[in-house]
């Protein structure tokens, strides 16, 4: 730290002594009875030891602006909270009095609340010795158990958020799928908005996936990441790290992502990486985004996958029926049924599995099939763009036996479909015009946040609001983008009788908005053409359709 830094840091600290004389005695204690309560859920919950205790607690002290602990009672008789963040925010409400956070917004309280947690926490390489310790004395799932009971006590992933998603199962002419509407990650003010326009640049860290997140204060337009602990692997002799997402859109939602800030590139190499941790993890399933625009996922400009422990849609699917390839004799393959266009392979060889499965991701690069829009490349200005590739997944199944999906993509754009041929087409927009990627390829939507009050609108409308039914006619109005769906509905339903069955009617259209939308999304679609085609490119693999 610098000499202008110490004293810049010294001369806050003295700010934050001074507003806090002017506080009510009241209030004062009941922050310094958060942080005993937070000493003591740190210890319960295994954040910190008992030796740690007199240490984590000084730390809380000192960011405070408190000199002495609570002195309404013994310490060590308080009671350990079973929700975290009611304490929490008492702490946070005294931090933004005595001018820690400059304004009482989610973003400020987030940014103080990771800095909080960190202060209760063991340092990375400790967290990082638990994981393997545990690892051998009692296996994988223990480890990643632990680990993630640590990301959800240290108040990294925020289950009191993720509790508050909207979600339901959805019947499909392809099975159940998941729909979710995504209210965990919190939204900017305008005024926040505003000021990081105002900002330069990331440079340190470089985006939200970089290692050096690990512990990183954050800022207005950056996440802060003071309770985040990583977990280093290797996959295919190199570096990469394994954590959970803050936020979970499934069970044990886990990132794992390459040790340099890599931009996205599928190749063989990408595959023998999931393959790899699926050995290491079997109880896990691994899956990357395409990595070209359009048809890929949302950072491409560093290398990583997705994976964690849950069942999808895709996954219960069945096979349209079962392939073979004299190269491939391991190997069996199948065309999934489901919207999306997927060949899955399997096999008890992972090393046989893989040359399948780059076979046919390498041939999919380069196919074309004019009849259904399929084009491996177009000329634009000299330069040859390349369309097609591919969103991979693996798993073990139940047997053991490696499973490699293969989502084939396509990110050609027509005058017709500007957005893209094989993307939400744009009467999908008033519910999801953003790009398909990994999770809901798999069959679970995450839709925008948006939608809980909008839906609801549309509930009411179906219900007899009349007025709402007027004014939501007027462009800016929140229900404008969805009036032509209102109409159909209100055609379709006439006037339901009660808010209940309204919900439940306009969830199940949604739901199957999605099954639709999955379908545009599907490069072969699943009509006779469509199929017929699929099966060319089989044929075109080497595989034929057998017992």
């Amino acid at each position: 730290m610098s000499e202008r830094q110490s004293v810049d840091k010294d001369q806050d600290r003295e700010l934050s002594r001074h507003l806090a004389h002017d506080i009510d005695e009241t209030v004062q204690q009941s922050a310094l009875y958060a942080v005993e309560q937070l000493v003591a859920f740190a210890q319960k919950k295994g954040l910190i030891g008992l030796q740690d205790t007199d240490y984590s607690r000084n730390l809380l002290l000192e960011q405070f602006g408190f000199s002495e602990p609570y002195s309404g009672g013994e310490a060590g008789g308080i009671i350990a909270p079973e929700a975290l963040q009611p304490v929490l925010n008492v702490l946070i409400d005294y931090g933004f009095a005595i001018g820690l956070i400059p304004e009482n917004t989610d973003t400020y309280r987030d940014l103080l609340d990771s800095k909080i947690m960190g202060q209760l926490m063991a340092r990375p390489s400790e967290v990082i010795r638990d994981f393997h310790q545990t690892e051998a004395e009692r296996g994988i799932e223990a480890a990643t158990d632990a680990f993630y009971q640590l990301s959800i006590d240290s108040n990294y992933i925020r289950m009191d958020r993720v509790a508050s998603n909207v979600y339901w199962n959805q019947s499909t002419p392809y099975g159940d799928m998941e729909i979710t509407i995504n209210l965990s990650k919190p939204e900017k003010s305008p005024k926040e908005i505003a000021m990081a326009k105002l900002l330069p640049p990331p440079v340190y860290p470089k985006c939200q996936l970089c290692r050096e997140n690990v512990g990183y204060a954050g800022r207005v337009n950056h996440p802060s990441r003071q309770n985040l602990r990583i977990i280093p692997v290797e996959l295919n002799r190199e570096p990469w790290f394994f954590q959970y997402s803050p936020y979970v859109y499934y069970n044990e939602h886990c990132i794992v992502f390459h040790h340099d800030h890599v931009p996205m590139k599928l190749t063989k190499d990408t595959l023998r990486r999931l393959l790899a941790f699926t050995k290491a993890f079997p109880h896990y399933f691994i899956g990357s985004n395409a990595d070209l625009p359009i048809v890929g996922g949302s950072i491409l400009t560093h290398d990583h996958f997705q994976g964690g422990r849950h069942t999808f849609p895709i996954e219960k699917a069945g096979v349209d029926g079962v392939y073979h390839n004299e190269e491939f004799p391991q190997v069996t393959a199948g065309i999934v049924n489901w919207p999306m266009s997927v060949i899955r392979f399997t096999s008890t060889d992972p090393d046989a599995l893989l040359e399948a499965g780059n076979a046919a991701f390498e041939a999919w690069k380069g196919y074309s099939d004019p009849s259904v829009d399929v084009l491996s490349h177009t000329e634009l200005e000299g330069e040859t763009i390349p369309h097609n590739t591919v969103t991979p997944i693996v798993r073990r199944d139940s047997e053991g036996r490696y499973q490699m999906d293969l989502v084939l993509r396509n990110n050609r754009t027509s005058e017709e479909y500007p957005e893209g041929i094989f993307h939400p087409h744009r009467e999908m927009h008033h519910i999801k015009k953003e790009n398909i990627g990994l999770i809901e390829v798999m069959g679970l939507a995450i839709l925008p946040g948006r939608l809980k009050d909008e839906l609801d609108g549309i509930a009411d409308i179906l219900c007899g609001d009349d007025e709402l039914a007027v004014a939501m006619q007027q462009e800016g109005h929140p229900l404008f983008k969805h009036a032509d769906w209102i109409y159909q509905l209100n055609t379709r339903f006439g006037r339901l009788s009660d808010k209940e069955t309204a919900v439940r009617t306009v969830q199940n259209e949604v739901g199957l908005k999605f099954s639709e939308i999955l379908e545009h999304a599907g490069v072969y679609k699943r009509n006779p053409s469509g199929q017929q085609a699929f099966g060319r490119f089989m044929k075109q693999l080497g595989y034929t359709l057998g017992e």
